[in-house]
């Protein structure tokens, strides 16, 4: 997987986001990839992609996920890999959910080194937000039962209680964003969030921005750190 050099003025970054569920860095990773025309590689995209192709691996997925059981570090990686030699992604990219645990981080390291004499640096931005501030946020997002389209109604609103503004269809809360269900799955994150986030806070190209602000100021906030790095970068090895 060589690494293309882009021309100085065309600087693509590599970037890793990682963040809370509900922090807003699903659609922070597509805009930062807009912004630089890189893939958005989203972790859940590729487990969907990789069970529709029917691939080995991909039939590997679905029999866990079938079976209820978490895709291993293994397998993780492995589909990670198969997705980032694509020739897409030899110029930047956005991960998005990967990595997860410190095992599939060294392994990130080791697809990178493996990719040239001098690898990207790997800018990694955590975005920050408090878990009360998560399940306030959650708390508010409906889906509508008729077009599918998630949306934010205000604080006090209670399920079926505002029509969709797309189709006037019933606006639901899903199971999984539940207060005492969000809170358990932050729980769950914490888990492995505290290891992930400590192994990348010492390297030089880490930040943190805040996530509570308006959507705009955040991704302003991320495109501003990411362009800081790529300054700072002279195109080595991330120490």
């Amino acid at each position: 997987m060589p690494i293309d050099r882009t021309h100085p003025d065309d600087r693509r970054p590599f970037v890793v986001l990682i963040g809370l569920p509900g922090s807003g860095k699903g659609t922070q990773a597509a805009r930062v990839a807009d912004r630089y025309r890189i893939p958005h590689i989203s972790t859940g995209d590729i487990l969907r992609a990789a069970v529709r192709a029917g691939s080995p691996l991909g039939q590997q997925v679905a029999a866990t996920l079938a079976a209820g059981g978490l895709v291993s570090d293994d397998l993780m990686t492995d589909l990670v890999r198969e997705r980032l030699a694509r020739p897409d992604a030899r110029s930047g990219f956005v991960l998005d959910g990967f990595p997860r645990t410190v095992v599939q981080a060294r392994a990130l390291d080791e697809m990178l080194a493996a990719t040239s004499p001098a690898p990207p640096p790997l800018i990694v931005i955590l975005v920050a937000v408090a878990d009360e501030a998560i399940v306030r946020r959650l708390s508010r997002r409906r889906v509508c039962a008729s077009c599918g389209i998630p949306q934010s109604v205000s604080e006090d609103s209670e399920p079926l209680s505002e029509p969709c503004p797309y189709c006037g269809g019933s606006l639901v809360r899903r199971e999984d964003d539940e207060p005492a269900t969000v809170r358990r799955r932050l729980a769950t994150y914490a888990s492995f969030a505290g290891p992930i986030t400590d192994f990348y806070r010492v390297r030089r190209y880490f930040a943190s921005v805040d996530g509570l602000r308006h959507p705009d100021e955040v991704t302003a906030a991320l495109c501003a750190q990411i362009e800081h790095f790529l300054g700072e970068s002279s195109g080595g090895s991330d120490p």
